[in-house]
């Protein structure tokens, strides 16, 4: 997957911004101001961290052996770290961002995923 790609992805999910607060090299999706995601885009290659759901991470270390990993600089426990070299398939790499959006919108304030879904019903980017 290259990085525009990635990126047109990311930043599709309704409020989703891109921001670099740990330097120029990773780059940092959130959401009402809550990480769903971080890119490593100097790398090659390229290499993702998301969030999912503790059991769920751990089955799919064990489905894409070496290409999920635990969270690099992460809660192991429930970030996982997705190496983009071609081992995991494209929709299972959407799927996986949607399953990291939607836990971190799961956990957003009440007033927060209200002002969200008013975002998404008017088409506009927060």
């Amino acid at each position: 997957m290259e990085l525009d790609q990635l990126t047109h992805i990311l930043l599709g999910r309704p409020g989703a911004v891109e921001e670099r607060p740990f330097g120029p090299d990773i780059l940092v999706y959130k959401v009402m101001g809550k990480m769903f995601a971080l890119v490593r885009w100097t790398e090659s290659p390229l290499r993702i961290n998301l969030k999912c759901d503790p059991d769920e991470a751990l089955l799919l270390r064990q489905l894409y052996p070496g290409a999920v990993i635990p969270g690099y600089h992460m809660n192991k426990r429930h970030w996982n770290t997705v190496i983009l070299d071609g081992r995991v398939p494209h929709q299972e790499v959407e799927a996986m961002i949607d399953d990291s959006y939607a836990l971190v919108v799961k956990g957003l304030r009440k007033a927060d995923r209200a002002a969200l879904e008013r975002l998404s019903q008017s088409g506009r980017e927060a």
